[in-house]
């Protein structure tokens, strides 16, 4: 799912955010009304921009009066904001350089025949990528101004696309962050390195050059040239962290490394995001092996070019949301590669609590509960703020790939026969194949996975496993993990599982105790160091060594420190 809640160097990802895709059915309310009939609108190419320009054409509305009167150069899915759009693929524009959308184009959360009168801010985008569900509005998408129409029609408007989205900013650039964001991403510059490591598993699936992008963020002193090596901790992020977010996120552990707060160690941000959703790390029959990637190809390259504890007890995996599912999964999957795992607010971890769903049960359906009501997919504690039949057809308008519900079936499902994963439910009646269900059991379901496999992983996962979720979780992921500790317990699996009253999907709420918002990253990384550096403890800043072995500590250096 979503990373919720960015750090405070971050900033929030655009449209991929999920929460963006969960518009309540209130807004659907607001625009139904008594429209003329068959109203259209003209989206238009500017002459002298190409004429077999092609890809996802999307017009966006909100009213231009009240609440929703914001201004602005744009016109796009927001939190609180009541937008209406509509989606449809274009092959070009044809002699005519125009497109029509009407009351018969896709749209949600209605019709553009549903519109209530009154006057509308609109603006067309053309997504020439189809990332837009994961990542919003791209560099080379083309755009029109936004302008104001009123319904109803007293003639056909137009939309000219008449200028593209520019190429991304520099990596660094920190524009518009707060001031101590803005210093943290500045001070760790000097020690974030941008890797493209190649991979042959990926090359092999994908039949051309295929490569895995990482941020590697060194610590304070850090030397290549000497023998000094130190723990790493793998990351990834929650959907819709694409790679310059999770370099900039990164400064935030240089920070805390800098000061003391937490010991140094190397960072590894992994890049799972492609214009299919996050891949998880997970291997897939559509995505292609991305697990083998990561322990074959990334791992073994980036130990060969830095400074590294290259062995089990010295890697760790960490990650939030889509990034927590990583983490869990890569543990159980390879638990003689890494010496721990803390996933917080992992996705799905058990299928008999899939976003709130059994798909095992007979009859499972996504979008109707038994007592027949719709599927909530996201709350704020008590309140209901999106359903998933919502969800599912806001990221079919917008288009075909790459939206949270498909990412989770390019990841989970078998592949079809023209490359793409199989559906695992009926987008038009939310009814779920058991055929797909079946296969996502006997493949990626962890709490079964663990069941299975515990007779002869149990030494090798022991104390691994950390996975820490609010109560009150945004996504209703605290369901699947209550699952996998029951599922530990019974199998008295040594495992840390904790329950955070009150909290959310947030990361600040997850990751805070005691008014210090960094309480979890300093538990964590001192669990971390403690056990890749047995016998020694790390804490706020100084190292504490035992008396017991602190003239051995002195008079024999430990190379690996």
């Amino acid at each position: 799912m979503s990373q919720a809640t960015p750090t405070a160097t971050a900033r929030q990802p655009g449209a991929a955010n999920v929460t963006r895709l969960l518009l309540a059915s209130a807004s659907a309310a607001l625009f139904i009304g008594a429209a003329e009939p068959a109203p259209r609108l003209i989206v238009t190419l500017r002459p002298d921009l190409a004429a077999d320009a092609r890809g996802r054409l999307l017009v966006f509305a909100t009213p231009a009066s009240g609440a929703d009167a914001r201004g602005g150069d744009a016109v796009d899915l927001e939190r609180g904001r009541h937008v209406w759009v509509a989606g449809r693929d274009v092959a070009g524009f044809g002699p005519g350089r125009s497109v029509t959308i009407d009351g018969a184009t896709d749209a949600f959360p209605a019709s553009l025949a549903s519109l209530a009168p009154g006057s509308y801010r609109v603006q067309a985008v053309l997504d020439r990528d189809g990332d837009y569900n994961f990542a919003g509005r791209a560099p080379g998408d083309l755009l029109s101004e936004v302008v104001t129409v009123r319904l109803p029609l007293a003639s056909t408007p137009t939309l000219q696309l008449d200028h593209a989205v520019p190429p991304a900013t520099d990596q660094f650039d920190t524009a518009g962050l707060p001031p101590a964001a803005a210093a943290q991403i500045t001070a760790s510059r000097a020690h974030l390195h941008d890797e493209r490591i190649a991979s042959r598993a990926l090359t092999r699936f994908r039949g051309e050059r295929q490569a895995v992008a990482a941020w590697v963020l060194t610590p304070p002193g850090y030397d290549p040239a000497s023998r000094r090596t130190y723990p790493t901790v793998y990351t990834a992020g929650g959907f819709g962290v694409r790679h310059k977010l999770g370099g900039q996120q990164l400064s935030r552990m240089w920070h805390l490394m800098e000061t003391g707060a937490i010991p140094p160690m190397i960072w590894v941000a992994l890049d799972h995001a492609s214009a299919t959703g996050t891949n998880e790390f997970a291997d897939s029959a559509s995505n292609g092996p991305w697990g083998e990637a990561l322990v074959r190809d990334v791992i073994p390259a980036l130990e060969a070019r830095y400074r590294m504890d290259a062995r089990p007890s010295g890697r760790f995996l960490i990650g939030h949301s889509s990034g927590g599912w990583f983490a869990l999964w890569a543990m159980v999957r390879y638990p003689r590669v890494f010496g721990g795992s803390w996933a917080t607010a992992p996705d799905p971890v058990d299928f008999h609590a899939f976003l709130g769903v059994d798909l095992y049960a007979r009859d499972a359906n996504m979008y109707q509960a038994s007592d027949g009501g719709p599927r909530p997919l996201e709350r704020d504690h008590g309140e209901v703020l999106g359903t998933i039949e919502g969800a599912a057809r806001l990221e079919r308008v917008l288009g075909r790939e790459g939206g949270q519900l498909r990412s989770f079936e390019w990841v989970f499902s078998p592949r079809r026969a023209d490359g793409t994963p199989a559906p695992l439910f009926d987008r038009e009646t939310g009814a779920v194949d058991p055929a797909v269900a079946a296969y996502w059991r006997e493949h990626y379901d962890i709490v079964r996975k663990l069941q299975a496999e515990w007779h002869h992983r149990r030494g090798q996962l022991g104390g691994k496993l950390h996975v820490i979720v609010g109560d009150a979780d945004s996504y209703y992921l605290d369901g699947p993990v209550r699952r996998l500790d029951a599922a530990l317990r019974r199998l008295g699996g040594n495992a840390d599982i904790r329950f955070v009253p009150g909290a959310t999907h947030s990361m600040a709420e997850l990751y805070a105790s005691a008014g210090d918002r960094n309480a979890l990253w300093k538990e964590m990384t001192s669990a971390m160091y403690a056990a890749a550096r047995p016998g020694k403890t790390w804490d706020e800043g100084s190292l504490k060594v035992p008396a017991a072995t602190s003239a051995r500590t002195a008079s024999q250096p430990d190379k690996a420190l």
